[in-house]
């Protein structure tokens, strides 16, 4: 077998390896002085993978095909690091607490192992592997989320999160059994070729999507999410909220293209209903809630629940609109949780009624919030307003009117909820509003890189275009 093209087809997997072992090393060897340097050199690191990494590279396949590489990779694996650096920042706060200081290595380890899971996922041509990378992603997430072991809901939450994948877990482990016992192969391409649509393939297919359908918290899959997001530290839950969830659609996507291309009738069909479960049931759920969390985890499942509009067509159209989706609901969720982690580390207020008065002393947090709570919501000139047209497009491409339309009705339930948290900070009165602090450094800089965002990726089609170059689809 030949293995000389490793480097070149798996270059992004072998130079997070790379980081991962540098890491270890630092952690290993580093004194007292050393470890105050750690963020540093965790984010220098990883910002230097993503510019290794970014430029696509030429189409190949290692092991066999089991680990198949295309253009498209380079790009969706460059936005799930971004997000993990950018994660990276605005963790070095909480990070340097004196409950959390020991424990910096093995947050940076953990969550680097997430991302080497996810990648796997992604340029996988068997189920072998990507069941390897979807065990290899939750398993080191179940450890972060209770990363907090001493507090009574981060145990709590990922005693939760490690119950929930395991069964979800068993489940696609279920469904590829079956697809294996009436197809004889694991390999995506061979097993198109064989695919009938038979009623045992059909619950297969059931199975395997109630799987990764808990990786993204789609409704019915979604009940360990809000517990999951208000448990885990806040850090966490961003990764968690943003980078998992990422993958996941993209992954979801390419396997239902590739493999289940034959049953493209039943798994629409499927992806219909849970899309519209999935908007409304968490839009009317997030519009009861009270803390920030759990609010932004009721708001996570309805924009995952529009990331499936971009999945149901199939087309190159609706890769294209998923991966802009994807960036753009980064860079707007991180900028909500970066400001939440600041004022958490520093206040401990959760609630939305604490962010009452936000503005007379925090004007700059209570703007980049502002930001990402219109982005989130769709309102035009900012990114999320385009992400939103897309794949309303894409969807609407393929036929789906009455989906689009739903949609646009419950975008309409979403921007009420949205602007609560922008009433609160700008109109609602507070005789005691969060007392004026200073932010530290990396979390300004991860704030600022996501207002930018916010503000330039629908202004600049570039992205666009270039990321519309490199999809493919049915």
């Amino acid at each position: 077998m030949d293995y000389s093209n490793i480097f070149t087809s798996m270059q992004a997997e072998v130079t997070l390896i790379a980081v991962i072992v540098l890491l270890f090393l630092y952690d290993l060897i580093a004194g007292e002085r050393g470890r105050r340097r750690f963020s540093a050199v965790a984010c220098g690191l990883l910002a230097l993978q993503v510019a290794v990494n970014v430029v696509p590279g030429t189409p190949g396949e290692v092991f066999g095909g089991m680990f198949q590489y295309v253009p498209m990779h380079s790009v969706v694996k460059s936005v799930l690091t971004v997000g993990t650096l950018i994660v990276f920042l605005q963790a070095d706060a909480w990070l340097r607490r004196g409950d959390t200081a020991h424990k910096q290595g093995e947050f940076y380890i953990l969550t680097l192992s997430t991302l080497l899971g996810m990648y796997l996922m992604v340029g996988a041509g068997n189920f072998l592997l990507f069941f390897i990378g979807m065990e290899l992603a939750s398993v080191p997430m179940a450890c972060l989320v209770a990363f907090d072991k001493y507090k009574r809901y981060s145990a709590e939450a990922g005693a939760k999160y490690i119950l929930c994948a395991l069964f979800a877990s068993g489940l696609m482990l279920y469904g590829i059994s079956f697809f294996y016992g009436t197809t004889g192969t694991l390999y995506f391409g061979d097993m198109a070729a064989r695919i009938t649509g038979s009623p045992l393939q059909i619950m297969a297919m059931v199975f395997f999507f109630a799987g990764l359908g808990f990786k993204i918290s789609l409704v019915p899959f979604h009940l360990w999410t809000a517990d999951t997001y208000q448990g885990a530290p806040t850090t966490v839950t961003s990764y968690l909220s943003v980078v998992s969830k990422g993958s996941a659609a993209f992954v979801l996507m390419t396997v239902l293209m590739k493999v289940f291309g034959p049953m493209i009738g039943q798994w629409q069909t499927l992806l219909y209903a849970v899309t519209v479960l999935s908007i409304t049931v968490a839009n009317l759920f997030a519009i009861r809630q009270k803390d920030l969390k759990r609010f932004l985890a009721f708001s996570s499942i309805s924009q995952a629940g529009y990331i499936m509009l971009a999945v149901i067509g199939g087309s190159a159209f609706g890769m294209t609109s998923l991966v802009y989706y994807v960036l753009v609901y980064m860079v707007s969720n991180l900028a909500a949780f970066g400001v939440i982690g600041v004022i958490e580390n520093r206040t401990g207020k959760l609630t939305i009624a604490d962010y009452n008065g936000l503005y007379a002393t925090h004007p700059k947090l209570s703007l980049v919030m502002t930001l990402a709570m219109f982005s989130l919501a769709g309102i035009p000139p900012f990114a999320g307003f385009f992400s939103k047209f897309f794949i309303f497009a894409a969807a609407a491409q393929q036929g789906y009117y009455i989906l689009v339309l739903i949609a646009l009705l419950n975008t309409i339930i979403s921007l009420y909820y949205y602007l609560l948290v922008v009433k609160a900070m700008f109109i609602n009165k507070n005789d005691t509003p969060i007392e004026s602090f200073r932010s530290d450094g990396y979390t300004r800089v991860s704030l600022v890189a996501c207002s930018a965002g916010i503000l330039l990726l629908g202004i600049l089609s570039v992205v666009y275009d270039q990321i519309s170059l490199l999809a493919y689809g049915m």
